[in-house]
């Protein structure tokens, strides 16, 4: 069975995800700013308008979202990767075959699904998201992902809204007039170092890149470009990825609100950021061998030093105060410069349930199994009263690395505290008395 695929991708997702609860905004320019309020990472159609590059310093731009009225949104990550849950949801109940490649991304895989019409069906999707989560969507339908992820492109560079693009059951001329409109280093999976290399080559567009023989194209990029070649042809070499594939890595990391070089500062964000990857972890039923701590000073800064230390667990396990004791013991005392950044990781990870004991003994299953119990009930409680209704003491010793969030929006859809207000305006209806018998008014009610 010949493979298709769908890519779904979210229009400007940061934006679209602050605008579904301020719809006061639906044709105003809107940028969503990165951690510390630094730079921009999404902007609305009106703020690309404006000529505001992704990436942007806001500092920079501060005079044009002045004169503009340039609305400003400090990411709301938790409201953001919440509202990717939901779409991930309602796709797998369109086909189970889903991969979730991003958090404003997933590719679907059609090739099970008697369509007879791809492009009907795509517009069906995107008004069903609309309705299910308010969250505008491109999609891109072809053979394979490489062009699905062309095609969604494509569609997002419209003047109007964005739409479906079919290349699934396009003609060879209607394919090769979009990939000769794609230049190379927009091709997924080029990117900015390689695409110069190739441009050197007389290569600047897909079309171009498409009609390079496999041979060549492995000497230039080694068996990624003979791959890349055969994508653009038509051809799938990229499968989706298992639903269920345990991940290799989780990491958490932020930008400190300042510069610090308090133990208690530095203390208080590890154990925050490994409390937030261990809770990951244990969502996804996974458990971590290996876990390293990375501190760094501010790179824009004279003597720029990053120290990391790397622990091992002979017991494979998802307990954030273990792994936070065992962080901070290896980082010792080397407090002593002022760091801009913190990031833990967790890898070598495995599944809780294929836990197996070791040859030598080393593996104590009893306390594995009372430590998944304890935690097991540590989730538990948060779920049910609220997230850090328990927490450790450590994430509580300094909130000052916490990242500026001057424009920061409500966590709407998981915050009690922060749920939207409704204020009902009382109704007279007495003068509808008089006007309605008293039987009309019944069937009125």
């Amino acid at each position: 069975m010949k493979p298709v695929f769908a890519l779904i991708d979210c229009d400007n997702f940061f934006v679209s995800c602050e605008r579904l609860f301020r719809p006061d905004l639906a044709s105003q320019p809107v940028v969503v700013l990165s951690s510390n309020d630094g730079c921009v990472v999404s902007r609305s159609r009106e703020a690309k308008e404006l000529g505001i590059p992704m990436g942007a310093p806001a500092f920079k731009y501060r005079e044009l979202f002045k004169t503009h009225g340039v609305v400003r949104f400090s990411a709301n990550f938790e409201l953001y990767g919440d509202i990717s849950e939901r779409i991930t949801r309602t796709l797998t109940k369109i086909t189970p075959r889903t991969e979730v490649y991003s958090v404003d991304e997933a590719f679907l895989d059609l090739s099970e699904l008697a369509l007879p019409n791809y492009d009907a069906w795509g517009r069906a999707v995107r008004q069903h998201l609309f309705r299910e989560v308010g969250i505008p969507v491109a999609i891109g339908i072809a053979p394979t992902k490489t062009l699905a992820k062309l095609a969604t492109e494509h569609t997002k560079q419209k003047a109007d809204s964005a739409e479906v693009l079919d290349l699934a059951r396009a003609s060879v001329g209607t394919r090769d007039r979009y990939l000769a409109r794609t230049p190379v280093k927009d091709i997924w999976g080029i990117g900015w170092r390689l695409a110069p290399r190739l441009r050197a080559e007389g290569i600047h567009s897909a079309l171009d890149l498409s009609r390079v023989p496999p041979r060549f194209a492995q000497q230039l990029m080694g068996i990624h470009g003979r791959q890349l070649v055969a994508e653009l042809n038509g051809t799938c070499c990229h499968r989706l990825e298992p639903f269920g594939k345990i991940r290799q890595t989780i990491m958490h990391g932020r930008q400190f609100g300042e510069d610090t070089n308090n133990p208690s500062v530095v203390e208080a964000a590890i154990a925050s950021l490994t409390a937030r990857a261990a809770s990951r972890l244990r969502r996804e039923n996974l458990l971590a061998r290996h876990a390293t701590v990375h501190l760094k000073t501010n790179r824009h800064k004279p003597g720029y030093q990053r120290i990391g230390r790397s622990i091992s667990f002979a017991t494979p396990t998802a307990d954030a105060g273990l792994i936070t004791s065992q962080l901070l013991k290896a980082l010792g005392s080397s407090h002593k410069l002022w760091y801009h950044r913190a990031d833990v990781l967790l890898y070598d990870l495995v599944s809780e349930h294929g836990l197996q004991t070791d040859l030598l003994g080393h593996l104590d299953l009893a306390a594995a199994a009372a430590s998944q119990s304890r935690l097991r009930a540590f989730d538990a409680i948060n779920q049910r009263y609220g997230q850090r209704t328990i927490h450790y003491a450590a994430e509580d010793l300094s909130a000052a690395w916490q990242p500026k969030r001057a424009h920061s929006s409500p966590r709407y859809t998981t915050n009690w505290e922060e749920l939207p207000t409704i204020y009902a305006k009382k109704i007279e209806i007495k003068s509808l008395r008089k006007r309605c018998s008293s039987a009309t008014f019944t069937n009125y009610l």
